[in-house]
């Protein structure tokens, strides 16, 4: 927060710092910081009609207070009000103040939820205040999302500054709010900081109220013109059309062992379109798991090749980014093509050969992870940019390689399927293909659900596939906090099933072994030499052995559905039946029950990605949270869709009508995030 900022706020550098963990960053982002809840201190009510569990302020003359010492120390006090009802009050932490407040004989009120206990009825830590010199409140009292060391009364003290000096004019006309039945945006802020006790609580948590409807309306009509202007700027870019010659594509289509699927031939035809533009291409490419993805970003960049352009394929994980290396090595090499390997882990001699390569475009095709977009990568023809697992990495993180050239052609790929609300909402600057079949060998997935405590069954599961001359995969549970505690549960794994399954040849893979050892383990596995492959989740995307028909997926609740489901994807690549086990402990949070609940209904990755959606919100879709930039505070993309069309539809005319409008309201609500729109 800029030093104008804090002054204009009345706060010092650390409520500033304090503040900016809230993601508030100026005086407007402080005034939509909306209250999580409300507190009602606009009325007293008598003890004896309180409902239990309901937060509530009550009013009463302290009758008795102590110290209890068993079993702990706490502070006990009971009021007794004019219906002659009592009350317990109780503070396991507490000061003299307290005791104080509290002493026999005064009046005080006491605000909280009251609960059954041991000795009647009770409020365990009640916000108190002397009933003699303080009035009741006016206006609903708001309870705010804060970090510790920012108490409620200081952030509203600053939330108010902020409504009093931040400038709450409209950036819409009269005319269009009429039409839209949209209230003016000050009354409808002011209204949502500070209601009045007329409205209940329930009505300011529907989002259909219209002071609410007019917040999502901003936002989305502020993102539409954004994209679209984007959009417009990326199409009078100029970029090399890429005209491939067809011979090597040809050449490389006859060697393969398949024939693409007509929605292959259909998607690649659109995406050589959109290169031969002479603006940039944004196009995303989505199939589900196994629709042979891999196949036409190849040849999508043998077309740029065949125009004198390099390609940078980047993925997200380093065995998804070998698998692309070696897949495209053993396509491209034959036709005498240079493919280079870039990654974090590689040895420093053979990293700086590689960039060299690059630089001096003796390598066409540069395939890696996030070390292809450091600084001292330099390419020396850049056309087009092909992005795996695009959701995966951070907005600015792809804006990085996309800066490596003067206006490269992108092209994203996804096996997590956008649900069509998404699509309109946040692409409205990328044009989407889709690959909607499957190949014609991919048999169905049989998903069971098993409790862990029926784990010994599961592994006599696995023994008798592998008798059968398949292979399983068993991956391990994600553990966020510790790559350490991750390795330690995979190795215990490994032991685990060495011991119980003597007879299986089981191998390890996970993210922090060296590449070259990771490698190994999975060509020892591709080429039947492992019966089970114990895994971290590092395989959840790219891997392909057909002859693994069975995946055993432990603490399954803890995954989400697009990881769940790229896993299952894993298996079902070849001729035989294909299982995937999802083990779950319980209890299992209302979170993880519905994850799991539409993992087991559902294999259609569209209908999962719709799903999911509802139970996650759209921000790790698409990577947004990874920028640090919340793309969508107050809209719900399933529950605004109305809201979202009616955006669509004014922003154009915006656009060419009003531009002093776009400009004023793209300030007001973007101005911190721009840079990113585009990516």
């Amino acid at each position: 927060m800029t030093p104008e900022h804090q002054k204009l706020l009345k706060i010092n550098d650390a409520t500033a710092k304090k503040l900016a963990k809230l993601n508030l960053n100026t005086p407007w982002d402080v005034v939509l910081h909306l209250p999580l809840r409300y507190e009602d201190e606009t009325h007293i009510m008598p003890i004896a009609d309180v409902p239990i569990g309901v937060p509530c302020q009550v009013e009463g003359e302290v009758v008795h207070q102590e110290v209890q010492f068993k079993p702990r120390k706490q502070l006990v006090a009971q009021i007794r009000d004019g219906s002659g009802s009592v009350l317990h009050l109780r503070f396991i932490h507490f000061y003299p103040s307290h005791q104080k407040q509290l002493a026999a004989g005064k009046r005080i009120r006491a605000v909280g939820e009251i609960k059954h206990g041991f000795f009647g009825d009770e409020m365990i830590h009640p916000k108190i205040r002397d009933a003699e010199s303080s009035s009741l409140a006016e206006s609903l009292t708001p309870v705010y999302p804060t970090v510790n060391g920012l108490n409620q009364p200081t952030l509203r003290r600053i939330v108010q500054t902020a409504l009093d000096t931040v400038p709450l004019h409209d950036t819409l006309p009269d005319d269009l709010l009429g039409r839209l039945k949209l209230p003016h945006l000050a009354e409808s802020l002011r209204l949502l900081h500070a209601p009045p006790p007329s409205f209940t609580i329930q009505q300011l948590s529907n989002g259909a109220l219209p002071a609410w409807q007019r917040l999502k309306f901003d936002e989305l009509l502020a993102q539409q013109l954004s994209m679209r202007l984007v959009r417009q700027k990326r199409i009078s870019g100029q970029a090399k059309p890429l005209r491939g010659t067809g011979e090597w594509s040809q050449k490389l289509l006859l060697a393969l062992p398949f024939a693409l699927t007509a929605a292959q031939q259909r998607v690649l035809a659109e995406i050589r379109a959109d290169m031969q533009q002479p603006h940039p291409m944004h196009r995303l490419l989505q199939g589900d798991v196994g629709s042979g993805k891999t196949i036409v970003a190849a040849l999508s960049a043998l077309t740029a090749v065949e125009a004198g352009c390099q390609v940078a394929v980047m993925a997200p994980t380093e065995i998804l980014a070998e698998q692309h290396y070696a897949k495209f090595k053993q396509w491209f090499e034959p036709l005498g093509l240079s493919v280079a390997w870039l990654s974090g882990s590689q040895r420093k001699k053979a990293k700086e050969t590689n960039k060299a390569a690059i630089s001096d475009g003796l390598t066409q095709i540069a395939v890696g992870t996030h070390a292809l977009f450091q600084d001292d990568v330099e390419f020396q023809n850049l056309g087009l940019v092909i992005v795996d697992e695009q959701h995966r990495f951070g907005v600015a993180q792809r804006l990085a390689l996309k800066n490596k050239g003067q206006d490269v052609h992108q092209l994203m790929m996804s096996a997590t399927p956008i649900p069509r609300t998404l699509a309109m909402s946040f692409f409205a600057d990328l044009d989407v293909s889709v690959i909607d079949e499957l190949p014609p060998n991919r048999t169905p997935i049989k998903t069971r659900l098993v409790n862990s405590v029926r784990r010994a069954e599961v592994e006599g599961f696995v023994l008798n596939t592998c008798r059968k001359g398949q292979q399983a995969y068993w991956v391990c549970p994600l553990i966020e906090e510790s790559e350490t505690l991750q390795l330690q549960t995979a190795t215990e794994t490994l032991q685990t099933l060495q011991t119980a399954l003597p007879e299986l040849n089981i191998g390890l893979v996970h993210g922090r072994m060296k590449s070259a050892e990771k490698a190994e383990v999975m060509a020892e596995f591709i080429a039947g030499r492992l019966n089970v492959l114990v895994a971290t989740t590092v395989i959840e995307v790219g891997v392909d052995v057909p002859n693994a028909s069975l995946m055993v997926i432990e603490h399954a609740e803890r995954m989400g559905l697009a990881q769940l489901h790229q896993l299952r994807g894993r298996v079902g690549r070849g001729a035989a039946a294909s299982t995937c086990v999802l083990l779950f402990s319980e209890p299992l949070g209302e979170v993880a029950k519905a994850r799991l609940k539409v993992i087991y209904q559902h294999t259609d990755g569209f209908e999962i990605a719709r799903q999911d959606l509802n139970i996650r919100g759209p921000g790790e879709f698409l990577g947004a949270r990874q920028s640090g930039v919340p793309m969508l505070r107050f809209a719900n993309l399933e529950e605004d869709l109305q809201l979202l069309e009616q955006a669509r539809e004014i922003a154009p005319r915006l656009i060419e009508e009003r531009p002093d409008i776009v400009e004023k309201h793209l300030d007001r609500w973007l101005s911190s995030r721009e840079g990113y729109l585009g990516v």
